[in-house]
């Protein structure tokens, strides 16, 4: 970025909406990464003018930026990290430009981030394998890799869509590709009554592949399929039903438990007990979503009161605005999200 002017501008067209606007010039050195950066028919700006209510117009490798101050500080950061990951030989898809505006906002609405500067530039956390580099796109994504970096012990606690399990699982692989452990384990309670088990055809693996689904999906997201494959057969990535871990220590190991919610509070504790030397629990559910039988108290939504508070164990929240799979399932969550909190229609009279 060569030049920047910020200047105040009565004469200048506002943006809509805005009244004696700011104007900001920002010029990009590499005219190829500008014409990335602002997207094919500049449909990256155009995000930004509706996320953040600014107006973006291109021009060369010139984008001149017109609205309130808060806005066009936004959209400067914004642009300003999403330029840097092309310097760095990133590409910028829409989901990259989506998120950098989420961060962007989160900094002005005075989120406790270590991420970001509230006049400075941006600085997302990310995780890398030799596959696939994954980059937070919401505040609550980034808090939760770093809350990864640096406790024994993670909760991921919200509704679906939010990259929970995804990013526990692109970790465990982190954590495995440089040598800080020594396998993966891989928990689901959907299959905790392990007599079942014997119904169902094939080996043990082949019994549980289909709960364990959307982890393997992750993990060939983040490493070769062949490694995967040897790695499995091997025991490095180990497929282990909650019926099985009692009595169990894992040492060395990067342990994840999905659909957390689901386990009962007896199951829970057990499964947090079994935590060795030298590893890494993640806990993933949606408090939300129990399918325990009624009466029966989910042992994900106990652990997160109990353990508040407790030294070496960081609890991460998502909510409806960190989902970030198609904009729809978005609306659906929020939709949901409404129902639950309003009352329900009165009970029909049984003397009706």
């Amino acid at each position: 970025m060569t030049a920047e002017h910020l200047s105040r501008t009565d004469a200048a067209t506002p943006a809509p909406g805005t009244s004696d606007a700011t104007h900001l010039a920002l010029t990009f050195e590499n005219n190829r990464l500008a014409s990335e950066l602002f997207g094919q028919f500049d449909q990256n700006l155009a995000m930004l003018e509706q996320k953040l209510k600014v107006d973006a117009r291109a021009r060369g490798n010139t984008v001149s930026l017109r609205g309130d101050d808060i806005a066009i500080n936004q959209a400067r950061r914004a642009l300003d990290y999403l330029y840097d990951r092309l310097l760095k030989g990133a590409s910028v898809e829409s989901s990259d430009v989506e998120g950098a505006i989420r961060m962007a906002l989160a900094a002005d609405d005075q989120l406790v981030l270590p991420t970001l500067e509230r006049k400075g530039k941006m600085t997302l956390a990310q995780i890398s394998t030799r596959k696939k580099t994954v980059i937070a796109r919401t505040p609550a994504q980034d808090a939760y890799m770093r809350a990864m970096e640096r406790a024994e012990l993670v909760f991921g606690a919200g509704p679906a869509g939010t990259g929970k399990t995804y990013l526990a699982v692109a970790y465990a692989a982190h954590l495995l590709e440089r040598g800080s452990v020594e396998r993966i384990i891989l928990s689901r309670p959907a299959v905790e009554a392990g007599e079942r088990l014997g119904f169902l055809p094939g080996d043990l693996k082949e019994k549980v592949d289909p709960y364990l689904r959307p982890l393997y999906d992750a993990l060939y997201d983040m490493m070769p399929g062949d490694k995967v494959e040897r790695a499995i057969t091997a025991g490095v990535i180990e497929i282990a039903p909650l019926a099985f871990m009692r009595g169990r220590t894992l040492a060395n190991a990067a342990v994840i438990l999905d659909e957390a919610q689901n386990t009962t509070q007896m199951q829970m504790k057990m499964f947090l007990t079994r935590l060795g030397e030298n590893s890494r629990m993640i806990v993933t559910g949606d408090p939300s979503q129990v399918d325990l039988p009624r009466g029966v108290t989910s042992g994900l939504v106990e652990a997160l009161s109990i353990l508040e508070g407790v030294d070496g164990v960081v609890t991460c929240r998502f909510g409806e605005a960190d989902v970030v799979r198609h904009p729809l399932v978005q609306r659906i969550v929020e939709a949901y999200g409404r129902r639950d909190r309003s009352p329900g229609p009165a009970e029909p009279d049984s003397n009706g």
